[in-house]
């Protein structure tokens, strides 16, 4: 690598020096029991360059001498892949004419850079993230460039057989990109749960931090301080303007500058996670004037939960329960969020209760213990699941007034509007929750096409039963709270 010559930018034409955060991924890329390297890392810091350099190292035979070698340089679009062909390709004016002389460029129909020489026969080629144009390869090195913003049916498409063409030749895989939206995506699940044989290198601070932390900013853009990519001023600079204008500029700027998990979409999305985060305090206000009680009641594989809601003061809390059998452990890694629920469980937000399935009756006199001696205004479902509630309501013996609601466009509008205006005016307050944090960063919408909102579990790539409890929590209580408080008339005689 350091024999190339930096092909474009400020420092073009200057020998490549590597930073130690590049020099560290590329020994562990390059081990000898390393099938498959994983770096997730903010935006602008080389490592489209860092792999093009490899991978021109193997189009002409440094690290392996194979007969024709073929190297896939796989990205979401064909433009995307362009981006590591013209670092190969830049890469290549910096080497020895005699090999110079043996590289043959194609733009059409595919953007390909064949090498004749060492016995010929051996190509990089751009693919797009469309699995069925890489069956039947078999590449010896394979670059996944972005992997974490692929689509996720094709995506996971493309990449099972990109990789199950390198085993024929006992190939390497190159998986880097910025942080994906969420922990259930497969890129995610690669730096979480690594496989044999795989090296990650991850650059992700921790969450919640303000997005313009100068040790965080630095966590996620190593090459800063290198004179790679964006300066640390910049990256400041951008973070405030993105704090003033919120919505999807600060969580795009979170998600790719800051490699955070954060989702991008924010025009389907409930709230952000920084508008959650405003939400959440140390001082909780005090259970004052009655509590309302949203519930979300989940099935043998989804989570059951209840939102607790003091109309009077904003104060929130939640609960979630899941079955004993799979265990959390167990169930988290079936969804792809490794330890999260065993974390919540030692946090006290999350419980098990039955074997397969939660059983409501008795789970619904867990939920009132919560609230003992507390006067409960309304207890809020959804409707379509009114008579299994009603029965465990029965049956528990609750006597409270019950408010059913529906969740299309016309009661889910109205509910997912209430709550997003008290989260904006600072009517909900609640202690920081990971069950609910967790929640509320997948929690998308559905527009129809008069713009109303509504909460859809098909869309949600986690679990979302608390946030769908609290919806429903908080906006009965705004309903209460606007109710005309009756009048007292005095008489004189």
């Amino acid at each position: 690598m350091h024999s190339l010559l930096i092909p474009e930018g400020p420092n073009a034409g200057k020998p490549v020096s590597l930073a130690p955060f590049q020099c560290q991924f590329i020994e562990g890329a390059m081990a000898p029991e390393t099938a498959a390297a994983v770096l997730s890392i903010g935006r602008g810091n080389g490592k489209s360059a860092i792999t093009a350099g490899l991978a021109l190292g193997g189009l002409v035979g440094v690290w392996d001498r194979q007969p024709r070698r073929e190297i896939v340089a796989a990205a979401r679009t064909r433009d995307q892949g362009r981006i590591i062909w013209d670092f190969v390709s830049g890469f290549a004016a910096s080497l020895p004419l005699e090999l110079q002389r043996r590289l043959i460029y194609r733009r059409a129909p595919r953007l390909e850079i064949e090498f004749e020489g060492d016995g010929g026969g051996h190509v990089l080629r751009v693919i797009a993230a469309d699995g069925k144009s890489a069956l039947g390869g078999a590449p010896t090195m394979a670059i996944l460039d972005e992997r974490g913003h692929w689509a996720l049916d094709r995506g996971d498409e493309l990449e099972h057989a990109i990789l199950s063409g390198l085993g024929k030749r006992n190939g390497r895989a190159f998986l880097i990109s910025t942080s994906a939206r969420d922990d259930t995506h497969s890129f995610s699940r690669w730096i979480d749960d690594p496989v044999p044989g795989s090296y990650v290198q991850e650059h992700r601070p921790p969450p919640a931090l303000p997005a313009d932390d100068r040790d965080s900013l630095l966590i996620a853009n190593p090459g800063a301080p290198h004179g790679i990519g964006s300066s640390l001023d910049w990256l400041e600079g951008q973070a405030r303007r993105s704090i003033a204008r919120g919505g999807s500029t600060l969580a795009n700027f979170r998600l790719y500058n800051r490699n955070e998990r954060v989702s991008g979409e924010t025009l389907d999305m409930l709230i952000t996670p920084d508008e959650w985060l405003n939400c959440e305090t140390d001082t909780l206000p005090p259970r004052e004037g009655g509590v309302v009680i949203g519930i979300d009641l989940g099935g043998s594989a989804s989570m059951t939960a209840a939102a607790f809601y003091w109309p009077a003061t904003g104060r929130l809390e939640a609960m979630g329960t899941f079955p004993s059998a799979p265990s959390l452990l167990d169930r988290g890694q079936s969804d792809g969020v490794a330890g999260r629920y065993v974390e919540m469980r030692e946090r006290g937000e999350l419980t098990t209760l039955g074997d397969r399935t939660v059983p409501v009756a008795a789970w619904l006199t867990e939920v009132m213990s919560r609230v003992e001696g507390e006067t409960v205004l309304a207890l809020t479902g959804d409707r379509y699941k009114g008579a299994e509630l009603g029965e465990a309501i029965a049956r528990a013996g609750i006597r409270a007034p019950v408010v059913w609601r529906g969740q299309g466009f016309r009661d889910g509008g109205e509910d997912c509007e209430r709550f997003r205006r008290a989260a904006f005016e600072g009517r909900v307050k609640a202690r920081p929750s990971l069950l609910l944090r967790s929640a509320f960063a997948d929690a998308v919408c559905k527009r129809d096409d008069a713009n109303n909102l509504k909460l859809t579990k098909a869309r949600a790539p986690g679990r979302i039963d608390a946030a769908s409890a609290s919806v429903l929590a908080v906006a009965q209580g705004a309903r209460i709270s606007a109710q005309p408080k009756a009048k007292v008339r005095f008489h004189f005689l």
